[in-house]
């Protein structure tokens, strides 16, 4: 470790408030004790109140009054971090790894009641994601670091159904996560533009010569979000929907992304919907599919175009079924 590794680490051995010799310290350190003399001589320079004790039962120790300083993390902080390091760990996030070392230290330094505490909430909590594979996981870190130093990239792109574009340059303005996907948010230098791409289609990615200066407030996730909600310019045509049911019903519709923000009146057992008219006869009558006859919906528009994707569905699965009835009368 870093100098500045060890002197934090000695710091947190001190702060779990109890005393500690130099030679105790450079064993769980793994370090020479010449070393821990330094780093305590450094500390204290820097204004940390390190008391040195004498005699058998002596050794280093801080005061109780530093241990509390506000530059120290109380309990609730380290259950933070500790839930974050695993959100993060499973979402994929770039820097996961460093998350992690941060919060073993935490637990490699804490006392015995804040360890159990931490290890009691750690084990708490579960978060289920897809993970990224090994490759897309590096773009990503490559990507964040771009995005924080200005630096374009060379990037090959699959559109879908393995249809390669060719090689573009890239600036990284933000990654985003958003619906269990990462996304990389930017200057396309192919279509001179500002656009979003997931990280999972992402084939090639090289680091390049080339600077850039993000645009200033530019928000990644705006930017993002403004693609998928509607247009609140006006330029879209805009339909009203209103849809009854019970209120368990209408609050786990409204939880969802596209139908959260395009709420516009709410009652218990009703709610009126803004949506895009392109929106609404193409994804809409399939995300409320899995209610059922759960929803009373008012609207001419959205009930034909359900209709419509219902008789699609019911015409598809009657396809496949249809062989097996006639197998099946063919044996009696």
């Amino acid at each position: 470790m870093t100098k500045a590794d060890n002197m934090l680490s000695i710091l947190w051995m001190l702060r779990a408030g109890r005393r500690k010799t130099a030679k105790q310290l450079a064993e769980a350190l793994d370090i020479h004790v010449r070393t821990v003399y330094r780093c305590i001589d450094s500390l204290c320079v820097s204004g940390v109140p390190i008391v040195a004790e004498s005699g058998p039962n002596g050794g280093y120790s801080i005061l109780g009054r530093f241990a509390e300083s506000p530059l120290m993390f109380d309990e609730d902080e380290q259950k933070g971090l500790v839930h974050a390091a695993i959100f993060a760990k499973e979402a994929g996030y770039p820097h996961s790894e460093a998350l992690a070392r941060a919060t073993d230290k935490l637990k490699r330094y804490a006392n015995d009641k804040q360890l159990e505490s931490l290890e009691r909430h750690g084990v708490g909590l579960s978060v289920i994601y897809p993970p990224l594979d090994g490759v897309h996981q590096t773009y990503l870190q490559m990507l964040e670091e771009a995005a924080g130093q200005g630096k374009t990239l060379k990037m090959t792109y699959d559109k879908g159904r393995g249809e390669i574009a060719p090689p573009r340059l890239f600036d990284p303005y933000g990654i985003v996560y958003w619906k269990g996907s990462w996304y990389a948010v930017g200057h396309c230098g192919y279509r001179g533009e500002v656009r979003s791409f997931r990280i999972d289609r992402i084939r090639a990615l090289h680091p390049t010569e080339g600077r850039f200066e993000r645009p200033a407030s530019f928000s990644a996730r705006d930017h993002l979000l403004g693609k998928l909600l509607p247009d609140a310019s006006g330029s879209q045509a805009m339909e009203s929907v209103r849809i009854r049911a019970q209120q368990q019903v209408l609050d786990e519709l409204c939880r969802h992304w596209l139908f959260g923000h395009a709420l516009a009146e709410r009652q218990p057992e009703q709610a009126l919907f803004r949506l895009a008219r392109s929106t609404l006869i193409t994804y809409v009558p399939y995300l409320l599919m899995p209610y059922g006859t759960a929803l009373q919906i008012e609207s001419e528009l959205l009930v034909e175009r359900m209709r419509a994707a219902s008789a699609r569905l019911l015409a598809h699965y009657d396809a496949m079924r249809q062989p097996n009835l006639d197998e099946g009368d063919g044996a009696q």
